[in-house]
């Protein structure tokens, strides 16, 4: 005879956080719809070479569409530590989606219907959530890694493929 314990599984306390390219009115909003939930670092600078250096310590990445992710900035980053990225547009065309799945790092963008910066804002910290407790982004997913949640969300579109 043995006895099956059910252990949930125990979300993370918080996510690293780094923002790039932050604008003083977006800073506000995501600190506003983060409501003290993740660990945010807010640079004004864009993402490059030279700031490159502040992911350290960081899981995740925010960037904007003038944050453009090559192959090699994403091996870079990957190297300092990031495991995931987002973006605060509707786009990817500025991330090699590829290499970042050859990388196993997760990538969400915000495509939404609201599409103002406070609605922005809120799509980005729930990303950030729904990965803290070990789930996917859902719609917001950009990865090129199969999960159960693409499995599930394909079945209820009538077994049509995701196409990423």
């Amino acid at each position: 005879m043995f006895v099956v314990v059910y252990q949930p599984k125990t979300p993370k306390k918080d996510m690293r956080v780094i923002a790039y390219s932050i604008l003083e009115q977006e800073k506000e909003l995501l600190i506003k719809a983060n409501s003290k939930v993740h660990d945010f670092t807010f640079i004004s600078n864009p993402l490059t070479m030279d700031t490159m250096h502040f992911v350290e310590g960081k899981e995740v990445i925010v960037i904007s569409e003038r944050d453009v992710l090559d192959q090699q900035a994403l091996v870079n980053l990957y190297h300092l530590g990031v495991r995931s990225v987002i973006t605060r547009t509707t786009s990817t065309a500025h991330i090699d989606l590829s290499a970042a799945g050859i990388l196993r790092m997760h990538v969400a963008n915000t495509p939404f219907d609201d599409q103002t910066p406070y609605g922005i804002a809120t799509q980005v910290v729930q990303n950030l959530t729904n990965w803290m407790v070990g789930g996917c982004a859902g719609k917001a997913c950009q990865c090129r890694m199969d999960c159960a949640k693409k499995s599930a969300d394909t079945a209820q579109e009538g077994g049509l493929p995701h196409v990423r």
